[in-house]
This record gives C-alpha cells, structure tokens and sequence, in this order.
C-alpha cells in the first residue's frame, strides 16, 4: 500500500469538503471540551470533598430553653459532664481525635467574628447559644458511631455531622457535572454524524475514481482508508484544540484566577489537565476512525 498516494487522497478529501471539514473539527473541539471540563469537574468534586470531609466535625448541641426538642429545659452540669464522660470513655475515644467543649460565650464570639458587619449580629443574644462539643474524628466516615452513641443522652439537643451541610453543595456540582456530560455526549453525537456526511460527501465526489480503483482490483481496505484517515485527522485536529482548552482553562482561569483568590482550598491542577488531554485525544480519534469506517462501508455496499 502506498503511503504517498493515501495521504494524497487525503488532502484531496479535505479540499474538495473544506467547510464540513471545518464543522466536524468545531464542533469535536467543542464537544471534548465540555468532556473534558466534566471530567475535571468531577476531579474538583472529589478534591474539594477530601479537603472538607478531613476538616468536618460533629457537633453535639446540649439542650437550651428555645431548642424544639428539649421541651424549655437547659442541660445541667451533670449532663454535660455525662456526655463529656462518654466521649472521653473507652469506646468512643478510639474514634475521636480530639473534642473541645465550646461555652455559649466562645459560641456567641466565634458567630459576631464569623457574621461581622452583618444586622443579623445585633439579634444575636448569649440565650440563643448553648453549651457544645466540636469532636474532630480520626476517620470522618465514623461520625455514624458518635451520632448513635449520643443522641438521646439527657441534656442532649442534636448530634450533626457537618458533612450533611456540605453534600447539598456537591450534589449541585454532580449536577453540573453531568449536565456537562449530556450536552458534550449531544454534541459527540453530533460530530459522529457529521464526519459520516463528511465521509459519505467524499466518497460522493469521487466514485468516477473509486469505480477505476475496483476496476483495477483495489482492495477494500485500501479504498476505506484515505476515507478513515480524513475523519480521523479532523477530529484529531479538534481533540487537540479541545486539550488546548481545557489545559488553559486550569492554568489561567483555576490556578490563575480562582486558587489566587482561595488559597486555602484545593484546587485541580496542571498535572490533572494533563492527564485528561490524552483521554479527549484517544475519545475523538476512536469515534472518528469508527463513524468513518462505518460511513464508508456503507456507501460501498450501496
């Protein structure tokens, strides 16, 4: 097989169908990049819920006058050396990290400090805070055993676990994320489609030539592959934009721009962009060579 002469066949293709050329490489580029900005999204969700879940406590709330589940009573003394007890005991201890009794006065500071400059502060009175206990775990996924173990002690309010604040958070990210995902898979589509037309245009404008390749004894496979190669090189052409993309999205807007701004969060990184630009690479290339190779045999069997 002539390599010369495939590459050639190439080029004409491409001359002959330049504008649904362009198209498939707009709209891979566009459909990998949203792929890719997916896939990175579920990157930044997996980091950001390793950065929160380390640094989630439970927090055992003991009872006040205007808690709904303590019925106007305030936790006594007794009760919260009781669960203090509980927490220091031999079953719970080897859970726990360390565990900090909060006063209503630190309670009362720690949310002037956190709401400063806020009118919710002025509503703010020393009744409305009560005694608490910050338990910070060796393992974030026992918080289920400090919970069972607490709720239900006289004096007790509630037990939170401050992960269940956080997962409302990822859920609406999760939900990004795959929205991403559906429209990059339209979009893939889309693109499959249009490099089938593009092979089918192709093959078109050339039968008086492919005729004469039969006639002469060509080879199937030596006909479908100037065919694949096109679709394969437009695609390309558009992973590689793609992969562009999504690695100057991380470099100038994620680590430029936001990490800049929130320096105490984690962030994905370069190393990460890098890694998913091979995968849009190898995703664009595989449909392409498979919708062309399709199209193609297709268009000679008709």
């Amino acid at each position: 097989m002539r390599f010369g002469l495939i590459l050639s066949e190439v080029g004409q293709g491409f001359r002959r169908n330049l504008s649904m050329v362009v198209s498939v490489i707009l709209v891979t580029f566009i459909s990998l990049t949203f792929f890719g900005a997916a896939i990175l999204l579920q990157m930044q969700i997996g980091e950001m819920k390793g950065y929160w879940y380390e640094r989630a406590e439970v927090t055992v709330y003991m009872c006040i006058p205007v808690a709904p589940g303590c019925d106007g009573a305030t936790a006594t003394q007794e009760q919260i050396d009781a669960v203090q007890a509980q927490l220091e005991g031999g079953t719970l201890s080897g859970f726990i990290e360390k565990a900090t009794l909060e006063t209503p006065d630190e309670a009362l500071a720690h949310f002037k400090e956190q709401f400063a400059g806020n009118s919710i502060v002025d509503l703010a009175t020393i009744d409305s805070f009560a005694y608490d206990f910050q338990i910070k775990l060796n393992d974030p996924n026992d918080a289920d055993v400090i919970i069972d173990s607490i709720s239900g002690m006289p004096g007790v309010d509630e037990v939170r676990d401050q992960r269940a604040l956080l997962q409302p958070i990822f859920d609406v990210m999760n939900a990004a994320s795959y929205t991403a995902v559906g429209v990059a898979g339209l979009m893939l589509v889309a693109a499959v489609l249009l490099i089938s037309t593009t092979i089918r245009l192709s093959a078109f404008s050339r039968r008086r030539e492919l005729a004469i390749m039969r006639l002469v004894g060509a080879s199937n496979r030596f006909i479908e592959t100037p065919f694949i190669l096109e679709g394969v090189l437009a695609s390309l052409i558009g992973s590689l934009l793609a992969s562009g993309a999504v690695v100057a999205i991380v470099q100038f807007f994620v680590k430029g721009y936001i990490a800049e701004r929130f320096t105490t969060y984690a962030f994905v990184g370069l190393s990460d962009a890098l890694l998913v630009a091979p995968i849009l690479v190898g995703v664009g290339a595989l449909l392409a060579a498979l919708s062309a190779s399709v199209a193609i045999r297709r268009y000679l069997k008709a």
